[in-house]
């Protein structure tokens, strides 16, 4: 077909746009521009979908409403409750029944017009419910239920500082017998302290580089530790000596974790891997892979969920030890995880990160939210909690906060003091623990020190 047969353009043209029209020609006001036709439009298609469902009240309310007297001037409308009264937010909407209309631009007045054909709310009319108690129980019951008052926890206070390290203190442990604790630094020793008189006992050298985990197991004669050498090692605290090395990360090793029943050991590090090693064979049983960076921390329990890590790349995974896989990825932290805590009696855990509201509670096993420790806005490095429900915090700039574990109540506040020679810029917190009774806390910091903080007794 040549270019000459081709109907004329337009007729065609002129045919569309009369269809288009009669699409659009509903529009009340024709002196309005399109797009103030589209702004009015969807206006009223937003009240339709808003407030439609509080044209009228529900059956319930009805029957318990009492008759009503003329109806008020809309501005003055308001809904009566049991602690006073309130205009509700549809009621300076105009409608097709209201009087102020006449005070209005035709510009205005047409908009009404049209949303008043759309929307066909009725005049609201005051809410005189004939009884309030009801509502005035439920106000009293939410009051009491949300104001839960936190135990009383003596404060704590320094009580003995101890120096012996050469590099920031990064890792420490206390042995279930209570007698002694063990520490790792950035000078490759592994020292042992007396947990009474703060003497040292014995310093075990083998790392190449700084010690970032160390566990006692529980039921064997073993230290474990690892460091930022890729190596794990096992030290049998009978001959003092290292006795196994288990071969398999990548690269630094950052964080350990003994089981408590299983022979079963699991360490994180920066190859964003945790693995799972058989302490006796030391035999790699699985590489629980999902994490994009650094695996900060890791901590093991009994029951499910068994291994629990946490990333710098700001996620917390709880893992079916069993299969070697994630069973749930916990997305509610916006920066690096770096240090995990689990209640030794309430089946639950903590996590720190850094920023505002940057410590959480969940509860196990599926990890469900909690609540917010809010206050602390630093980068936390290390959590610990005792079986008294007292929470410890401590963060890179040097601050450490108390919490009732319960109710994430802050109650004491305190200041790592870099000890001197040091740089104020060496008073971060590094690691801590309870010992086993709970009554002291053991930290580590930037300034080469050990710190033991005690329950003020009077």
């Amino acid at each position: 077909m040549s270019t000459a047969t081709l109907p004329p353009l337009d007729p065609l043209l002129r045919t569309s746009a009369k269809r288009t029209r009669i699409i659009f020609e509903s529009c009340p006001d024709e002196g309005l521009k399109d797009d103030e036709k589209s702004v009015r439009i969807r206006l009223a298609s937003k009240i339709y979908d808003e407030y439609r469902d509080a044209k009228e009240l529900p059956p319930a309310l009805l029957s318990q409403q009492a008759p009503v007297g003329p109806a008020r001037p809309r501005e003055s409308r308001k809904m009566i409750t049991a602690g006073g009264s309130f205009t509700p937010r549809y009621a300076s909407f105009p409608d097709a029944q209201s009087t102020t209309f006449a005070a209005m631009t035709p510009a205005d007045s047409s908009t009404a017009l049209m949303i008043a054909q759309i929307d066909k709310t009725p005049v609201s009319q005051p809410s005189t419910l004939t009884s309030s108690s009801r509502l005035s129980q439920a106000l009293a019951l939410h009051k009491t239920t949300r104001t839960i008052k936190p135990t009383y926890h003596p404060p704590w206070k320094l009580v003995r500082v101890i120096s012996g390290h050469l590099g920031w203190v990064r890792s420490v442990a206390v042995e279930p017998g209570n007698q002694w604790f063990a520490t790792g630094a950035g000078d490759r020793v592994i020292k042992i302290w007396d947990l009474a008189s703060g003497e040292l006992k014995l310093s075990l050298t083998g790392h190449i580089s700084t010690v970032r985990g160390l566990a006692v197991s529980p039921r064997h004669p073993y230290l474990f530790s690892c460091g930022e050498d890729k190596m794990v090692r096992c030290w049998d605290l009978e001959a003092n000596k290292i006795i196994r090395h288990y071969h398999g990360h990548l690269s630094g090793v950052y964080a350990l974790s003994l089981h408590p029943t299983l022979d079963v050991l699991v360490t994180a590090g920066r190859d964003a891997s945790a693995r799972v090693w058989d302490m006796r064979t030391k035999a790699q049983i699985h590489v629980l892979s999902g994490h994009t960076a650094t695996v900060a921390d890791v901590k093991c329990q009994e029951s499910d969920p068994q291994v629990i890590t946490g990333s710098m790349d700001s996620t917390v995974r709880l893992w079916d030890l069993a299969a070697g896989k994630t069973r749930v990825t916990l997305t509610h932290h916006k920066k690096s995880v770096r240090a995990l805590a689990i209640h030794p009696t309430e089946y639950s855990f903590a996590s720190g990160s850094a920023g505002g509201n940057n410590i959480k509670k969940w509860k196990c096993p599926e990890g469900s939210f909690v609540c917010n420790f809010s206050g602390h806005n630093a980068i936390i490095n290390t959590l610990s909690v005792n079986p008294e429900g007292v929470f410890f915090s401590g963060a890179d700039n040097g601050t450490l906060a108390l919490w009732d574990y319960a109710t994430g109540t802050s109650f004491q506040t305190l200041e790592d003091v870099p000890q001197p020679g040091s740089l104020e810029a060496e008073a971060g917190v590094f690691c801590s623990t309870f010992d086993m009774t709970g009554t002291r806390l053991i930290t580590g910091g930037a300034d080469k020190t050990i710190k033991i903080y005690a329950e003020q007794t009077q």
